[in-house]
């Protein structure tokens, strides 16, 4: 095989007015999971669509990119619901037309370090169970309690996701009778809802170990959300075969197929409302691409801040609905390359969770207001041993990714600044947190220590750059009980022609933006993206629901 290089990642058709193959049924903005689970849906109806990526590659978060002989994922380090004929497994297979493959991670998927003391999760529902009463046999009633709640969210949370397909103003006169439907959890913070169960902080915390997926900890977090992703890894974690990279460049075909495209270096300038309706948008080189369907898969902050005419805002009150929501937390990243594979260099399989302590939000207010106190969370993924086709890609080497939570405002001086020339302060704040991740993972495995090749760091500042997240949030908005109380936040927008789709709509995540893809599409194919969610689902509960609320 070729070696590969950077281009090789440069998934989709770089942009200019010229390769536009107009006229389109719809425009969407940002080409994450959700906007390419839009297109590719829309496109199976037969819709024309372009899709346009600022980036100089399609995939959003699911996107990768390679640096001296090395490969990386930014965003996607495991998947859950992938083992089985789930219904997520369903979507992503009909997606990416079955030409991806998924392999297991290791029986124990993720791994917390709580001080000097460690706790797996493991693989099963019914193993789940036993190993967390191994280590807290006093705690078996609360542990049961525990799954049965995660049962009802899963049970509960089709209809909530459902009802995003009504119109806001519908799901606004719905939503106090829905939440009265919905368990009360639907209203409560995970740790609310958790410290009814157990008194047992330790116990909480190994429950709630996995709360960097969801960008909060549990004091904060909305237990849906929580509960949401709990279920997700019940039966283990597993990774896309070949990277992540092929998540998009299986999809894009179907787009394709119906004489839409990709476009990468595709920066939106402005989305355009005429006569009070979103008619297209105007790139950043003054081309106008018009269509009667525009979709922002670039977030509810984006769209609303940067990318619609103020007036347009202030007149359709969501000015005032954007103080209802927050930004989600920014993140570092310290991508490592090791000579030598994962074999050799005896990594495994699954994720570590590094945490100075069971005390999460204190670990994190003490790391906020002072930068020398312990990393809150250090969180290490082992991509090369994961993907059982990175050894034919890149033979002799291995990598590590390795994620911490690092504020936005300690970056915020160098907002807007370009990638690569940001300074030498700037720098050496990046060198001093990577060395400490470093320090994190070398005392997790020491086996490391001078066996690196090559490493680097990102900021919130590279989110911002290269994924035009404004404050280099991760998860779009902050998935609090707040966020999941509002009803503006539906596919559906007060602007005719405008629609939203992604992590903002459902929840966060790969399958979370894929599961807001889904409802998007369905709103606005009605019957017609119903019909290919039956074929998908094969006549599931899933598809009967979608079309009793579509009646």
């Amino acid at each position: 095989m070729a070696k590969l290089t950077p281009s090789s990642f440069r998934i989709g058709n770089r942009y200019r007015p010229s390769r536009l193959k107009g006229p389109y049924d719809a425009v969407i903005i940002g080409s994450g999971m959700g906007g390419l689970t839009s297109a590719a849906l829309l496109s199976d109806i037969g819709w024309k669509v372009a899709v346009l990526e600022q980036h100089y590659t399609a995939g959003g978060y699911t996107h990768s990119y390679e640096r001296n002989g090395y490969e990386w994922d930014v965003g996607v380090h495991y998947i859950g619901d992938m083992g089985g004929p789930t219904m997520a497994r369903k979507l992503m297979d009909y997606l990416t037309s079955k030409q991806l493959d998924w392999a297991p991670m290791d029986k124990a998927y993720d791994r917390f370090f709580l001080g000097d003391e460690v706790y797996d999760a493991v693989a099963g529902k019914q193993e789940f169970r036993a190993q967390l009463i191994e280590y807290f046999p006093d705690e078996a009633t609360a542990i049961d309690r525990y799954l049965k709640l995660l049962a009802q969210v899963g049970k509960n949370m089709s209809l909530f996701t459902v009802a995003r397909l009504l119109k806001p103003w519908q799901l606004k006169l719905a939503m106090p009778l829905l939440m009265r439907l919905m368990p009360k959890t639907f209203r409560r913070s995970t740790r609310e809802v958790l410290s009814e169960l157990t008194q047992n902080e330790k116990l909480i915390a190994v429950l709630t170990g996995q709360w960097g997926d969801l960008g909060l900890p549990p004091a904060q977090s909305s237990f849906i959300i929580h509960a949401l992703i709990a279920r997700h890894y019940l039966h283990g974690g597993y990774y896309p075969v070949g990277g992540s990279w092929r998540i998009a460049q299986t999809i894009i075909p179907k787009i394709q197929a119906a004489g839409g495209e990709v476009f990468t270096y595709a920066r939106v300038k402005e989305i355009l409302v005429e006569n009070g309706k979103a008619c297209g948008v105007l790139m950043e080189d003054g081309h106008r691409i018009e269509a009667p369907c525009v979709i922002s898969s670039a977030g509810v902050m984006n769209t609303f801040q940067r990318l619609l005419p103020e007036p347009v805002v202030r007149a359709s009150g969501y000015d005032l609905l954007l103080k209802t929501v927050k930004p989600s937390s920014a993140h570092l990243g310290l991508y490592i390359g090791l000579k030598g594979t994962a074999e050799e260099l005896g990594l495994p399989r699954t994720n570590f969770w590094i945490y100075p302590s069971a005390d999460y939000e204190g670990d994190i207010a003490r790391f906020e207001q002072d930068r020398k106190a312990p990393l809150p969370v250090v969180y290490v993924s082992f991509p090369s041993a994961k993907d059982p086709d990175y050894a034919r890609r890149h033979p002799g080497t291995a990598t590590i990714e390795v994620v911490a939570p690092a504020p936005f405002a300690w970056f915020e001086q160098w907002s807007g600044s370009v990638w690569g020339k940001r300074g030498d302060d700037y720098e050496a704040l990046k060198a001093e947190l990577g060395e400490r991740m470093l320090e994190a993972m070398y005392e997790k495995l020491p086996q490391l220590r001078g066996k690196i090749d090559y490493y680097e760091v990102s900021t919130p500042l590279s989110t911002q750059y290269f994924n035009a997240y404004e404050r280099g949030e991760l998860y779009g908005i902050d998935h609090d009980p707040k966020r999941f109380a509002q009803s503006w936040l539906t596919p559906r927008t007060k602007i005719p022609g405008l629609w939203l789709t992604g992590q903002d709509i459902v929840s966060c995540g790969v399958v979370g933006a894929m599961m807001g893809g889904v409802v998007t599409a369905q709103a606005i194919g009605g019957l017609k993206v119903l019909g290919v969610l039956k074929r998908v689902m094969k006549g599931e509960g899933q598809a009967a629901k979608l079309e009793a609320m579509t009646a």
